[in-house]
């Protein structure tokens, strides 16, 4: 798939010198359309605050978040402070509130559904700060959060990618599956997977485990080793800090992972070009991308506050990383097939949005071993 190679070798590069023009794509779901007030970008230089609710070093979904303060120092001429949480809910709330009681910050941006209720208890308090969520929506109903613009992903279609990558490339039939705390997001991970695992191969047989959070890369590791002792030889990891203990375990084993959010094959060639090898693709979900284009139209006076957006293959917000060599060029002509029939619209990726808990599993139990 051409997507990755066209515009991936920037994602960590520290120099950030970004030849690509950022672009608004996306498609309305909910919400006022109350547009920003502000002067042009030209004489409007903004000052964000980005709260990670976790820590750097996961070379994926928060240091794609970090890399897109860099973009916007870099493309947009901001001024940019990204803070670290971590994984301790107590510190959520202070830090937002923080955040929201300094003048400094003319954007606070804060990502993932764990932050969402309480982005929207402190949005009520501080109607005049502005607020970006992405990788979630706040509830718009009855006119609330008109000062925050949400952005979500089509993370299934990329998932669809990397189960055909993965059902083409695996030599023993079963790929495995490796979620950090089960929730819609990270299901809707591996219904597109699945569902993309079994367009290419319908005889494919796959693994499925949780964490149980994003943070413990020793069980993470525990639970690849599992389903490589039970014949996978390919394992996608979403699990964010706690994938590289999976990363770790099919380095451990001479199999492949399939990397999330960042194109974590880029990731690891200087730091553990050992790693590197084994990373067979990466789902990419382009947060860094995402929320500099935001940022740009609030700069513009143009973003759209009190809505939400979906970003997907179509928005080149989502897609496939640096294919490994064991991807050959036969599989990825087949990937680039799939992509463009799912932005035809031809090919409708399911979704775990929508879904019971029954119907997850009986996704789940369609391709267990």
């Amino acid at each position: 798939m051409k997507f990755g190679k066209r515009i991936l070798s920037a994602i960590l590069a520290v120099s950030m010198a970004l030849t690509f023009v950022l672009t608004g794509c996306s498609s309305e779901e909910s919400g006022n359309s109350t547009a920003a007030s502000g002067g042009s970008a030209a004489d409007k230089k903004l000052s964000v605050a980005i709260l990670l609710n976790g820590t750097l070093g996961d070379k994926a979904f928060f240091d794609s978040a970090a890399n897109g303060a860099k973009m916007m120092e870099s493309e947009l001429g901001c001024t940019t402070k990204v803070i670290e949480m971590t994984a301790d809910e107590t510190k959520w709330i202070p830090a937002l509130t923080d955040a929201s009681e300094n003048p400094d910050y003319d954007i606070i941006i804060v990502g993932t559904w764990q932050m969402t209720e309480k982005l929207e208890q402190i949005a009520e308090q501080y109607p005049d700060k502005k607020y970006i969520i992405f990788d979630s929506s706040v509830d718009y109903k009855d006119g609330k959060c008109p000062n925050v613009y949400s952005i979500e992903y089509k993370q299934n279609e990329c998932a669809f990618l990397a189960g055909v990558a993965g059902a083409l490339t695996t030599k023993t039939g079963k790929i495995g599956f490796v979620g950090g705390m089960e929730n819609t997001v990270i299901n809707d991970f591996l219904v597109g997977y699945i569902q993309g695992a079994k367009a290419a191969n319908p005889n494919i047989k796959v693994l499925t485990s949780y964490v149980g959070n994003f943070t413990d890369t020793a069980h993470a590791k525990e639970l690849t080793l599992a389903q490589i002792n039970q014949g996978a030889d390919i394992v996608f990891q979403c699990a964010s800090n706690a994938g590289l203990g999976v990363i770790d375990g099919c380095a451990q084993k001479q199999k492949y992972v399939i990397g999330v959010d960042s194109d974590q094959a880029l990731a690891f060639q200087s730091s553990d070009p050992t790693k590197a090898q084994y990373i067979l693709t990466s789902a990419l979900k382009r947060v860094d991308i995402s929320i500099t284009t935001a940022v740009k139209e609030a700069q513009a006076g143009t973003l759209k506050y009190g809505k939400s957006e979906t970003l997907g293959l179509a928005e080149n917000c989502v897609g496939l990383g640096t294919y490994n060599k064991a991807v050959t060029k036969d599989v990825q002509d087949k990937i680039t097939e799939f992509s463009k029939k799912i932005q035809s619209g031809s090919i409708k990726v399911d979704t775990a949005f929508g879904k019971s808990t029954s119907e997850i599993e009986a996704v789940k139990a369609s391709v267990k071993p």
